[in-house]
């Protein structure tokens, strides 16, 4: 059903610009911490990354990926970092932080004991991280804090997790439902919208649809193409 959704927005809409805060924050969200937009300060993991086409029901998580662990560095234990923030100079304020496996969705705390800037990466140490082998066990992990850390993101852009249990409606005052979760396609997010009667609808994350969204308000309101909603 997504390829479907993704033609008919195409052939009604044209062409598709993300909606502020939405698709495309970063990603990444995830865009991710958080956004899938190159504007959000930083990545929320499900808009930053995820592989296209795939769908995150909940999207409420509670941790916000502000780096990713790409390698060992050096012999001392200390690894290098990929910043997923528009604030590197964060890693040098933290304490600790918590490891990442998203894959198995384990979560290990760690205390920072060195932290700085390598060009555009960063170098961290952690607290019982004192071999390079053990740093390699590391690779490909998320540097993560509890989403109420998340940087506060620009003015009219939002993170995705904040959609999660708005009221969508049509500009006409229509109830479509509420947003349970998006689902991200090559060309641009699809929110899922579950209705009272549970069932589902994909709404393309794009400004020609989505007219409106006041997260304050818990609402987002849309402009839907004639028959996307019978979809």
């Amino acid at each position: 059903m997504r390829d479907l959704i993704e033609y008919v927005a195409r052939a009604l809409v044209g062409d598709m610009d993300a909606v502020p805060g939405g698709p495309r924050e970063d990603h990444r969200q995830a865009g991710t911490d958080g956004p899938r937009d190159p504007d959000h300060p930083e990545r929320e993991r499900h808009e930053d990354a995820q592989t296209s086409g795939t769908r995150d029901r909940g999207i409420d998580v509670d941790l916000i990926a502000i780096g990713e662990i790409t390698r060992a560095y050096g012999l001392r234990g200390e690894v290098r970092v990929t910043p997923l923030t528009d604030d590197p100079e964060r890693f040098h304020r933290l304490a600790e932080c918590v490891l990442w496996d998203a894959s198995r969705n384990e979560r290990e705390t760690r205390r920072i004991v060195t932290a700085r800037r390598h060009g555009e990466a960063v170098v961290l140490g952690f607290e019982g991280c004192e071999s390079a082998e053990a740093a390699a066990a590391l690779a490909g992990r998320l540097v993560a804090l509890p989403k109420a850390e998340a940087l506060p993101p620009p003015a009219g852009r939002f993170y995705p997790w904040q959609l999660e249990g708005c009221r969508v409606t049509t500009e006409d005052g229509r109830e479509v439902g509420r947003v349970s979760g998006i689902e991200h396609a090559p060309a641009q997010d699809l929110w899922i919208v579950k209705d009272a009667a549970g069932a589902e609808r994909l709404i393309p994350a794009v400004a020609e649809i989505v007219i409106d969204v006041d997260v304050a308000a818990r609402r987002v309101v849309i402009r839907p193409p004639e028959g996307l909603l019978e979809i």
